[in-house]
């Protein structure tokens, strides 16, 4: 018990006077897992509408494979990832294998079903009213489906933050193809796990709170949202 509180004050002196590690490891950490969520948003948002809006043989399979998706084991992604850009992958010649790039790209990969599948799941709460009314105004295909998308904006943007959350809490995948370099692509979860292997608590500790404090501030938007949603 002891050893916990000490751990725990400890990390709080780190946090308050702004150590340079914390602040780096912070900082990459929220650089990556920004830039993947932005990236699969760009992605997954106008394909989860494309899916919604469009009936073709085989969509109610697809949507239950992409829901199947959101438990995705990070090992795996992080697996396919390493083979596609080892030297001998498909797209070794980039050279992109342990870097922060090679992190994104699995991120992109691991969070893309569940903004798409929360994306589905937005739109279909959304009235065919809507649609029709717009259609009625004289608004074409791409605007009514526009029209559609705003109306499901609170859903939309819950999809973002978990997928956003979902990057951040990541491990598996970062160490497998990022290498946790320190300085260069170690993050909040793979710097607590070596910190806490080497006996190092203190900063393993104030990495945690600081990464707890994060995923609590994505659970407190998205119930926001939600019941804004429900309003």
């Amino acid at each position: 018990m002891e050893l916990i509180i000490d751990s725990l004050l400890s990390a709080l002196r780190l946090i308050v006077s702004l150590d340079g590690d914390v602040l780096s490891i912070t900082g990459r950490t929220l650089a990556i897992a920004a830039t993947s969520t932005v990236l699969a948003a760009l992605i997954c948002i106008p394909a989860g509408s494309l899916i919604h809006f469009h009936d073709f043989r085989g969509k109610a399979l697809l949507v239950n494979v992409i829901q199947t998706l959101f438990s995705m084991p990070t090992v795996f992604v992080g697996l396919l990832v390493f083979i596609t850009f080892s030297r001998d992958g498909p797209l070794g010649g980039l050279g992109i294998l342990f870097s922060p790039a090679a992190i994104v790209v699995g991120h992109v990969v691991l969070i893309s079903p569940i903004m798409a599948g929360l994306t589905i799941s937005a739109l279909r709460g959304v009235a065919p009213e809507i649609r029709d009314t717009a259609v009625s105004l004289g608004a074409g295909r791409t605007q009514a489906i526009v029209a559609m998308v705003r109306e499901a904006r609170y859903g939309v943007t819950t999809a973002v933050l978990m997928g956003f959350g979902r990057a951040l809490s990541e491990i598996g995948l970062a160490i497998m193809v990022g290498g946790n370099i320190r300085g260069y692509t170690r993050t909040l979860t793979t710097a607590m796990s070596l910190e806490t292997s080497i006996g190092n608590f203190e900063l393993a500790m104030a990495l945690g709170i600081i990464l707890v404090s994060l995923a609590l501030s994505v659970n407190i938007l998205v119930g926001r949202l939600q019941h804004r949603q429900q309003r």
